[in-house]
C-alpha cells in the first residue's frame, strides 16, 4: 500500500470519528446538534465523500496493478496482499475504518510512547467518547495501547490502558529523591514470586566459608558457603484517583495533577510500608523485621526525648561495614531536639547535629557524617521509630517489570461526571538479615537497622 493512500485512509477514519464525536457530545448533553455544529456534520460528510471515492479509485488501479503484475509472473496471486481496501462499492463500516486505522498505526504509532496521542487530556477525552453510549471507540485505545481492556467485545466497559509516556511521569515521582525505595538494592522481575540465594555468615563465625592457616604440603581443610533462601511475594499497591470532567477537559491541569496525586500517594504507601510493614499483604518494615536492633534509652531519660547518648549507642550497633550509605530516617517532631544536641566537653559543647551549611554542602543535615532525612513514615518523637538508622542497600525490593501499570474509565463514578484512574505497583521487600549479627566478641548484636527504643 502506498503512502499516498495510507495518507488518505488516515484522514477517513479523522472525518469519521469528528462526525461522531459531535453526535456524541450532543446525545450525552440530551439536546439536538447546534446549527453550528450540523453545518459542521454535513461539510464532513461531504469530505466523508469525497474521500471515499478517492480511496476506492486508489484501491482499483492498486488492484490492476497487482492482478498485471501477477499474470507477468505466470503465478497465482499472493494471499497475503489485500486486494480491497476501505471500500467494495459500498460505503465502509466502522469495523473496515478501525481495521484501517490499526493498519496506519502499525507503521509507527507502536512506536510512540505516547501512542498517538497529543498530551493526557486528549487520550482521557477519547475514552470519555468511547464510553458513551453508541460512541465511537478511537482504535488508538485498543490497538496501540499496551495491554489494554478495550475490545469490541468489553469496550463498554471504559477501561483502558494508559500509554507508557504518561506512566513514566508518575514512575520518576515514585522513585523520587522522597522515595525510600528508591534507596534500596532493586530488583526487576517479570513474575510475582522472586527466591534469591544469600549468605549470612560473618567471616569470624563458626560455619560457611573458613580460612585456614596450614603447614608446607600439608592438606587443606575444606569449607563451603552456608546458603539460605530469600522468598519475594510481590505485593500489590493500588491507588485509584478520580478526576472531574471540568478538571479533564483541561488538558494542562490534568496533566499536572493527575501524576502528582497518584505518584505521592504510592510513594507514601510505599514509604510506610518499608519502615513499618508487616510482612502480611506488604513488605516487611525495619520496626517489625526480627534483625533491626533496638537500643535501650538512657538510665533517667525523660519522655519524648533523643539526647546525645541514644546517638552514639545507635551508630554503634550498625555494623561497621554497612555505615558508608546509611542513613538517619527522622520524625519532623525530632528535629528540635537535634538542633540543641551538643556533646559536653567540660564547661562547653560542641554540636552533634550538622544542619545545612547552604549552596557548598548537600540537600540534608548530617549525624556521624551520614545524611538526616525528615519522612512522614516515622514515628512521632518518644515512640520507637522516631529515629531509624538504616543501611538501604541492605534491604532488598523487588518490583514487577513495567513498573506503575494504569488504566482509566468513566464507568465507576458516571453519576457524578467523574472519571476514574488506576494504578497498580507490584513490589515486595525486607532486609537482607533475616536476623542480627552476632559479634565476634562481646554480646551487642549489630545490624543494618538501628532503632531506639521507645521513651514514654
Amino acid at each position: 500500500m502506498d503512502d499516498k493512500l495510507l495518507k488518505l485512509k488516515e484522514e477517513l477514519l479523522a472525518t469519521h470519528e469528528a462526525a461522531l464525536e459531535l453526535q456524541a457530545v450532543a446525545d450525552h448533553e440530551n439536546r439536538e446538534l447546534t446549527p453550528d455544529e450540523s453545518q459542521r456534520v454535513e461539510q464532513l460528510f461531504a469530505d466523508y465523500d469525497k474521500l471515499t471515492a478517492n480511496i476506492e479509485r486508489r484501491e482499483v488501479m492498486l488492484a490492476h496493478a497487482k492482478r498485471l503484475s501477477d499474470s507477468a509472473r505466470k503465478s497465482p496471486p499472493d494471499s497475503s496482499e489485500p486486494h480491497s481496501g476501505l471500500v467494495a462499492g459500498v460505503a465502509a463500516s466502522d469495523t473496515d475504518i478501525r481495521k484501517a486505522h490499526i493498519e496506519v498505526q502499525s507503521h509507527g504509532f507502536e512506536r510512540d510512547p505516547k501512542r498517538g496521542f497529543k498530551n493526557f487530556g486528549d487520550f482521557a477525552a477519547r475514552v470519555m467518547v468511547a464510553g458513551i453510549n453508541g460512541g465511537q471507540i478511537d482504535p488508538r485505545l485498543i490497538s496501540a495501547a499496551p495491554s489494554t481492556y478495550g475490545s469490541e467485545g468489553v469496550g463498554a466497559d471504559g477501561g483502558y490502558a494508559v500509554p507508557p509516556d504518561f506512566r513514566q511521569t508518575i514512575e520518576k515521582l515514585v522513585m523520587g529523591e522522597d522515595s525510600l525505595l528508591a534507596r534500596t538494592r532493586q530488583i526487576q522481575t517479570n513474575s510475582n514470586n522472586l527466591s534469591l540465594p544469600t549468605i549470612e555468615d560473618t567471616p569470624w563465625s563458626a560455619s560457611g566459608v573458613q580460612a585456614y592457616w596450614e603447614a608446607e604440603a600439608a592438606q587443606m581443610s575444606q569449607s563451603k558457603p552456608a546458603l539460605k533462601k530469600i522468598n519475594l511475594e510481590l505485593n500489590k499497591l493500588t491507588a485509584l484517583v478520580g478526576v472531574t470532567d471540568e478538571l479533564r477537559e483541561d488538558a494542562a491541569a490534568l496533566n499536572s495533577l493527575l501524576p502528582t496525586l497518584a505518584g505521592e500517594a504510592i510513594t507514601n504507601a510505599v514509604n510506610n510500608s518499608i519502615v513499618s510493614g508487616t510482612g502480611a499483604g506488604t513488605p516487611l518494615g525495619i520496626l517489625n523485621a526480627a534483625s533491626t536492633v533496638s537500643v535501650a534509652k538512657e538510665s533517667g531519660q525523660a519522655a519524648d526525648t533523643v539526647v546525645y547518648g541514644n546517638i552514639i549507642l545507635m551508630w554503634s550497633r550498625l555494623y561497621a561495614p554497612y555505615r558508608q550509605n546509611a542513613v538517619w530516617l527522622i520524625h519532623q517532631d525530632v528535629e528540635p531536639q537535634l538542633q540543641q544536641m551538643y556533646l559536653p566537653t567540660g564547661s562547653t559543647g560542641v554540636a552533634a547535629y550538622m544542619p545545612p551549611g547552604g549552596l557548598s554542602t548537600g540537600p540534608y543535615a548530617t549525624i556521624m557524617g551520614r545524611p538526616v532525612i525528615p519522612i512522614q513514615a516515622c514515628e512521632t518523637v518518644g515512640d520507637q521509630g522516631d529515629i531509624i538508622l538504616w543501611a538501604p542497600d541492605r534491604y532488598l525490593t523487588a518490583v514487577k517489570s513495567g513498573g506503575v501499570s494504569s488504566e482509566m474509565s468513566i464507568h465507576l463514578w458516571f453519576d457524578y461526571n467523574v472519571t476514574a484512574f488506576r494504578f497498580i505497583l507490584r513490589v515486595a521487600g525486607q532486609p537482607l538479615l533475616s536476623a542480627a549479627i552476632s559479634p565476634r566478641d562481646g554480646t551487642n548484636t549489630l545490624s543494618s537497622q538501628v532503632v531506639l527504643d521507645a521513651r514514654a
